[in-house]
C-alpha cells in the first residue's frame, strides 16, 4: 500500500478519542474496522469483554475456523483522555506523522488491515489468518486477556503489531511487568493534641519505599518501581490511610513470585505496630520468552526481509504487549510489526511515514513465507 493511501486509511483513527476506559469511542474504531474487514469478504465477530472497555473484534478469512496458520494481534485503545483528538489531530511535518495513537499502535492497526488486504488469493487459500484486536491493552489487557489465550491457543504463530523500534528492530523479548496497588490502613489522631495515639499509614508506606528499592537488580533486568503514591486526609491528622502503586519488571518469570512472596512477607509484619496493608494485583503479564518455534518464525521473517531487501534486526525490550501472554504459553511470537514510531504515550508521539511501505511489505512476505513453508 502507498504511504499516501495508507495515511488516508489511518487519519480518522488518529482523529477518534479511544482511550481504554473510553467505550463508545473504541467502539467507533471497531466499526470503521468491521467495514474494511467485511468489504474484504473477511469474517467479523464482535467481542463483549466489560462494560468499561469497548469491544474485541475477531476476524478471520475463514468461516469458523478451528485453527488459525497465523494470527496477528493489535490493540484498538489509548492512553489519551477524551478530547485530545480535537486538541491535537491528525498532522504531517515532513516526514513524520503526529497524533494521539500514531504509534501505538493505530499504525500498526491499519498495516495489518494493509498487508491482508494485498495478499495474493492464492496464500489466503493456504492460510487460515485471524486478526485480534482488543480494548483494553493499556491497562494491562485485563479483560481481554483470557479471549486472547483461547484464541492464540489456536494458532501455529502470533505476530503482534506494535511499531517497530526507532532503529527498525522487531522484537523477540519483552519484560514481564505486575502492578501492585498497596493500600496502608493506619489510625488517626490529632497531630497537635494526641499524636501518638496515631498510626501513620504514610510512614507505614515510607517504609516500604525504602525496602522495596532494596530489590532492584537492573543487571539482571528486575525493578520495583513505587510511581505514584496518596495519603492522608488533612496536615494536621495522623493519616490513617495511604496507597502506592507498585510497577514491578523481570525478565526472570521466577522473579514474580519471589516478589509476590516479598509483599506479603511485609503486609504479614508491618513496620509501624497498628497498621494493616492489603496488596491487590492489578495486572500481571509473564515476560515474552523464545522457543523453537520462536526461532522458526525468526527465519521466515529474516528470510522475508531478504527478499524485499530489508535488513532484519531483533531487540529485547522492557516494555510489555499481548506477545507476552502468548509467548508464555508455548505459542511462537513476534512483536514490532508495524511502521517505525516512537515517543509513546505523550504528545511527542509520531510514526516514521518513510517506514510505512517496507514495514507493510515485510508483515506481508512474512505471511507468504509462512505460506510457502
Amino acid at each position: 500500500m502507498k504511504k499516501e493511501i495508507f495515511l488516508e486509511h489511518l487519519k480518522p483513527f488518529i482523529n477518534t478519542d479511544c482511550g481504554s476506559y473510553q467505550p463508545e469511542g473504541v467502539g467507533k474504531i471497531a466499526d470503521m474496522l468491521t467495514d474494511k474487514y467485511t468489504a474484504l469478504g473477511w469474517h467479523v465477530t464482535r467481542k463483549h469483554l466489560h462494560d468499561e472497555v469497548g469491544p474485541g473484534l475477531l476476524i478471520t478469512n475463514r468461516k469458523n475456523p478451528d485453527h488459525y496458520d497465523v494470527m496477528l494481534i493489535g490493540h484498538i485503545d489509548t492512553v489519551f483522555p477524551a478530547g485530545t483528538a480535537a486538541a491535537r489531530p491528525f498532522k504531517v511535518e515532513g516526514n513524520r506523522a503526529y497524533g494521539p495513537g500514531v504509534a501505538d499502535m493505530k499504525n500498526g492497526v491499519v498495516a495489518m488491515y494493509a498487508a491482508l488486504s494485498e495478499l495474493d488469493p492464492a496464500v489466503l487459500d493456504k492460510l487460515s489468518i485471524a486478526v485480534l484486536h482488543n480494548p483494553d491493552e493499556e491497562i494491562g489487557s485485563i479483560h481481554s486477556d483470557p479471549w486472547i489465550l483461547e484464541e492464540a491457543k489456536k494458532a501455529a504463530y502470533v505476530l503482534v503489531c506494535e511499531s517497530a523500534r526507532a532503529d527498525g528492530s522487531l522484537v523477540n523479548r519483552r519484560k514481564g511487568n505486575a502492578t501492585f496497588i498497596l493500600n496502608f490502613h493506619g489510625i488517626a489522631s490529632h497531630a497537635g493534641n494526641d499524636p501518638e495515639k496515631g498510626r501513620s499509614a504514610v510512614v507505614e508506606m515510607a517504609h516500604w519505599i525504602l525496602e522495596l528499592g532494596k530489590h532492584n537488580d537492573y543487571a539482571n533486568g528486575t525493578s520495583l518501581t513505587i510511581g505514584l503514591v496518596k495519603g492522608g486526609s488533612a496536615s494536621n491528622v495522623v493519616p490513617d490511610s495511604a496507597e502506592a502503586t507498585l510497577d514491578l519488571r523481570f525478565w526472570d518469570n521466577n522473579k514474580y513470585d519471589e516478589i509476590r512472596a516479598l509483599l506479603d512477607k511485609l503486609a504479614a509484619k508491618p513496620f509501624v505496630d497498628g497498621v494493616r496493608v492489603d496488596i491487590t494485583v492489578k495486572s500481571q503479564k509473564p515476560a515474552m520468552v523464545m522457543n523453537a518455534g520462536t526461532e522458526k518464525l525468526m527465519h521466515f521473517v529474516e528470510a522475508a526481509g531478504k527478499k524485499i531487501g530489508l535488513p532484519i534486526t531483533w531487540q529485547a525490550v522492557g516494555g510489555g504487549s499481548d506477545a507476552n501472554t502468548t509467548s508464555a504459553h508455548g505459542i511462537p511470537s513476534l512483536d514490532g510489526f508495524g511502521p517505525i514510531g516512537a515517543c509513546f504515550h505523550s504528545d511527542k508521539e509520531y510514526l516514521e511515514i518513510e517506514s510505512i511501505e517496507p514495514r507493510v511489505a515485510l508483515l506481508k512476505a512474512t505471511i507468504e513465507e509462512i505460506a510457502a513453508a
